[in-house]
């Protein structure tokens, strides 16, 4: 799955807008903002600037950004305003340069001088590229999982309501949108969003369709009254797990089976390459694993228990103290016993690799959920 420099561009706009930052250019190739202090938090990794900010108590001072989404058209547009400023621009002997003055800041202002920021764009506009797979975009998506990752939201009344003489109430549902994941060597994903009432205990399939049709804000409206849960919200919670639980098992999973016949087949190939590398004749020279070949047979295999430096070093002497003392036969064989631990070592790795995956799974993961008000 992918998304389109258009995607991109709407998803962050979104994203912004949701956070009140100040959007100061935009055309379908870019975007030029400045962060709002919920945004600038979120993505510019600043924790010491901001801690000694609400420290201070003064006014922060947020950075600014130039996202491209389409990094070809915005470098065109960029070169075609650049070719129309110098045209309508005399030609004229440039006046000598003087350097700016330093621009105060909040640093500066209560520590004297401090070393300046570099010059990353006019007025400090730092721009970045942000396409699919960005490290900028997905640090966008992950600020909007941890921001949105649950909310409390209110129907807004209508302007009858408002002045009517007594209260509506509010009947309080628990939303919560699931992720399926169907995976083998394949790979299928479903959204479901139940809601469930926490007075009636009603559950409501694809419940984004009944708030898709409703003005919602985080304020509680006047004139209403928010009714008091029945049902607790890890009973609701339980509630949804199961009939989504329920649901799951009514599906057909011929795909899983069909899995296991490929897994098969697989690990059976993997079987006959390695026992018949396994099966070559060993060297007829006997060596049994003493403390001068299992250090170095540890090393190969990287297996769970550690090898002290210092036995290592120890026997790492002894071979070579011996060297000149050791049979061709014997080393051959000791080091067809490294060689096999080795083949073993990779055999166990490639049967794991072809499980998981080819072994089927469900993983089902809540991605968001809220607690909505509605009338």
């Amino acid at each position: 799955m992918t998304m389109s420099p258009h995607e991109i561009q709407a998803y962050v706009l979104t994203y912004l807008e949701a956070l009140d930052c100040q959007i100061m250019e935009r055309s379908p190739a870019h975007v030029t903002v400045k962060l709002s202090p919920e945004a600038d938090k979120a993505l510019t990794n600043r924790p010491y600037y901001w801690g000694f900010v609400e420290r201070v108590g003064v006014e922060p001072e947020t950075m600014s950004f130039t996202f491209v989404f389409d990094p070809e058209a915005y470098q065109q547009i960029t070169e075609a305003a650049e070719a129309k400023a110098k045209a309508s621009q005399p030609v004229q002997t440039p006046p000598e340069a003087k350097p700016d003055a330093p621009k105060e800041t909040i640093l500066g202002r209560y520590f004297g001088i401090t070393p300046s920021m570099p010059q990353l764009g006019p007025g400090r506009i730092l721009r970045e590229d942000v396409v699919y797979g960005s490290r900028r975009l997905q640090q966008i998506f992950a600020a909007a999982r941890e921001g949105g990752a649950f909310v409390n939201l209110f129907e807004q009344a209508a302007k009858r309501q408002i002045r009517a003489t007594s209260p509506a109430v509010y009947e309080p549902w628990l939303g919560v949108c699931f992720k399926v994941e169907f995976a083998c060597d394949l790979k299928r994903e479903e959204l479901h969003f139940l809601g469930i009432s926490l007075r009636s205990g009603e559950i409501i399939e694809k419940f984004g369709s009944k708030l898709s049709r409703r003005d919602l804000s985080p304020r509680l409206a006047e004139n209403m009254h928010a009714q008091s849960p029945k049902i607790s919200l890890a009973d609701a919670g339980a509630a949804l797990e199961s009939h989504l639980t329920a649901h799951l098992s009514r599906l057909d999973y011929s795909w899983a089976e069909k899995a296991k016949e490929r897994l098969q087949l697989e690990l059976d190939v993997v079987d006959a390459y390695y026992e018949a590398v396994l099966r070559e004749d060993m060297p007829e020279t006997e060596v049994t694993e003493d403390e001068t070949v299992r250090p170095v047979i540890n090393r190969v295999r990287g297996i769970l228990e550690p090898v002290p430096a210092d036995v290592e070093m120890a026997a790492e002497s002894t071979i070579q103290q011996t060297q000149d003392d050791v049979d061709p036969d014997q080393e051959k064989a000791k080091q067809a016993v490294i060689d096999r631990e080795a083949m073993k070592l990779q055999y166990e790795n490639r049967r794991t690799e072809m499980i998981w995956q080819y072994e089927p799974k469900v993983k089902v993961t809540a991605i968001s959920s809220g607690m909505f008000h509605l009338r």
